[in-house]
């Protein structure tokens, strides 16, 4: 039978639907010709135990079985410590149980289908799935440390966690009971990969962990500067650092300013501006990096001081003929300051000083603005208030006085500059007669008759007041000696040059003063007042002296009087005798005290003082002027007149 159905082609085998499901139809067509044969089936013997259950992870079972012969599948029924739990489908060995639970004992056993049925379950095989992966949480508390922590595991004994650097072939694994791992020495802003595992109480490794990333803290920056920038109007720290190499992802770097909670700049790049800053402000800078770890730790500390504010309360004071100081509050944090003066002709000049002052050349009649500012490393600061000061106007020249009748004196002058008004003033022993007017020129009128009178001019100015230093000038004592300033051009390319005075005397020529010289110029000094010196240079070099110079001639100053006597006449009039004064035609004697003063000019070496008030100190001045107009202040020592007798 079984040998003729081989020899049938084209054979077609179909379902047997007969009464019992273990007969099977088989309908063979050969051409026109069909024959049906029932054959009986039986379900599969019981099968083999399972040869060897393993545990793939916490949650699957990998079972492997010996193939039965006939069977067309295979169920594996699981059991818990509760009894029957579930029956598994598979197709072949090995197969996967999943789905259970983790770290539990099962009992698993096997049967084989076919289509008249299954097989009995085979003797059971017991086997526990491992514990569940450790769930990491990391963080890293510092640029050199990871701490990695996890919840417990159910019967797990203990842990071990695998670490190794992303882009290094090393791998780190550290062991531990506790459910916490500090992991330190490592590099800052490193990419560090991670996984764990517990150990249960059978020495057997549990699932892995999914791997975890975990960045350091990036390292702190480094040398860090902080210097002072402007924008028009508007200052700021510039702050720079050193921008850290090997690190991993994107940095963040945080600028702040103790000196203001408000002041910060980001950038991830290696500088930002801290934007505005004021004058006289101190700033500790702190510079921190930052990724997704954490912050780092702040940089170290830099001062910074701003440029000082402008300084304040300016005043000026003419201390003496031709010099002005200006004083002002000094500043905080200043190393110095700087005064800019401007002149009303448009000249300008600076003077820097590390005090509270500043002295400069003023002249009269000009006005000036004037600020100052101070400076120290950080740069300098902003002008302050600027202060507009007008100095008091330049005393007339070219004064001539002349009578023009009996009782009339004109007297004129070269305007001053500064001057808007001059009060002229004419003065006797018995009466003072004043003129005010703005021309240069004023006629005093109804004098007496055959009188001396002191005129004096005082020029005035709405702004700065009037100037009453024009009749006198002080001096601490008489001059008796000159220095004298030669200036030439030099024609010569290596050359000392010899200044020569001589005096003119009586009997000629004198000996006189040299001074040598490798520059231009050249002073010589101690030479003796009323006397006239002709001036020649002469050049000397290699190849012998020069012829001299052309001569200029110059007279000095007209000597003091050496000895001076005051004689007290009446209580209100004194007499004023000097001795001679080389080179002197004509004298001004002056007593001056608090109370006003007394003066008179003449030719004689002697002077009748009145209006003297009594009981009063005087100090007593010698003004002499040579035939050509040069003059010496001398002053005295002091005399007081006597006591008045009347309460």
């Amino acid at each position: 039978m079984e040998e003729s159905l081989h020899n049938l082609p084209q054979l077609i085998v179909y379902k047997c639907h007969a009464f019992l499901s273990s007969y099977v139809n088989l309908v063979i067509k050969k051409q026109h010709c069909q024959l049906t044969l029932c054959v009986s089936v039986s379900a599969p013997d019981m099968m083999d135990p399972i040869r060897t259950v393993k545990p793939k992870d916490s949650r699957t079972l990998m079972a492997d079985f010996n193939p039965k012969t006939g069977a067309t599948s295979y169920v594996i029924r699981v059991e818990n410590t509760n009894g029957f739990f579930r029956e598994d489908s598979v197709s072949s060995s090995p197969a996967e149980i999943k789905y259970l639970n983790p770290y539990t004992e099962y009992q698993l056993s096997i049967m084989a289908v076919n289509d008249a049925g299954r097989s009995q379950p085979s003797s059971h095989v017991a086997e526990k799935t491992l514990l569940p992966p450790p769930q990491l949480s990391t963080s890293s508390p510092s640029n050199d440390s990871i701490v990695v922590t996890w919840p417990p595991v159910s019967a797990a004994v203990r842990y071990t966690v695998f670490m190794y650097k992303f882009g290094s072939d090393t791998q780190e694994k550290y062991n531990t009971t506790n459910t916490t791992l500090t992991v330190t020495g490592l590099d800052a802003g490193s990419l560090y990969v991670i996984k764990s595992l517990a150990w249960d109480p059978e020495g057997r490794e549990g699932e892995e962990s999914l791997y975890v990333n975990q960045t350091t803290r990036p390292p702190t920056p480094s040398s860090v500067s902080v210097s002072v920038v402007r924008s028009n109007s508007l200052a700021g720290l510039a702050v720079s650092w050193e921008l850290s190499q090997d690190v991993y992802g994107t940095v963040d770097y945080h600028v702040t300013s103790d000196q203001n909670k408000n002041l910060k700049c980001n950038s991830t790049s290696s500088s930002c501006t801290l934007l505005p800053v004021g004058c006289g402000e101190v700033h500790t800078v702190y510079v921190t990096a930052s990724n997704k770890a954490g912050p780092s730790h702040p940089s170290s500390p830099v001062v910074l001081i701003t440029f000082p504010c402008p300084p304040e309360s300016l005043t000026l004071v003419e201390s003496s003929v031709g010099n002005c100081t200006l004083t002002w509050n000094t500043v905080p944090y200043a190393d110095g300051y700087q005064a800019f003066v401007k002149k009303g002709d448009g000249g300008e000049a600076t003077c820097n000083s590390t005090s509270n002052n500043c002295t400069y050349q003023c002249q009269c009649g000009y006005t000036y603005l004037m600020s100052v500012l101070a400076y120290n490393l950080a740069g300098s600061g902003p002008e302050g208030t600027i202060l507009n000061y007008t100095t008091v106007p330049c005393c007339p020249e070219s004064v001539s006085v002349s009578a023009v009748s009996a009782d009339t004196l004109e007297i004129t002058w070269t305007a001053s500059r500064g001057a808007e008004l001059y009060q002229t003033r004419a003065a006797d022993n018995s009466e003072v007669v004043l003129c005010n007017d703005t021309a240069p020129v004023c006629a005093l009128s109804d004098l007496s008759c055959d009188s001396s009178y002191t005129v004096s001019i005082t020029p005035c100015s709405e702004i700065s007041g009037c100037n009453h230093a024009c009749k006198s000038h002080t001096k601490a004592t008489g001059k008796n000696s000159s220095v004298v300033s030669v200036s030439w051009k030099p024609n010569n390319r290596a050359a000392n040059y010899t200044v020569s005075a001589e005096s003119h005397g009586e009997y000629g020529k004198n000996g006189g003063q040299t001074c040598t010289t490798s520059g231009n110029s050249c002073d010589i000094t101690e030479l003796p007042c009323g006397s006239s010196f002709e001036f020649s240079v002469m050049a000397t070099g290699g190849a012998g002296r020069s012829l001299p110079s052309f001569s200029t001639f110059l007279e000095t100053d007209p000597c003091c009087p050496v000895n001076l006597t005051v004689d007290q006449v009446t209580q209100a009039m004194s007499n004023v005798s000097w001795s001679h004064a080389k080179a002197a035609q004509s004298f001004i004697t002056s007593l001056t005290s608090l109370h006003g003063h007394a003066r008179c000019h003449t030719q004689d070496s002697h002077c009748l003082m009145g209006c003297i008030t009594c009981g009063t100190n005087y100090t007593v001045t010698v003004e002499t002027f040579s035939i050509t107009g040069r003059a010496t202040n001398c002053t005295y020592q002091g005399f007081s007149s006597s006591r008045s007798p009347f309460p």
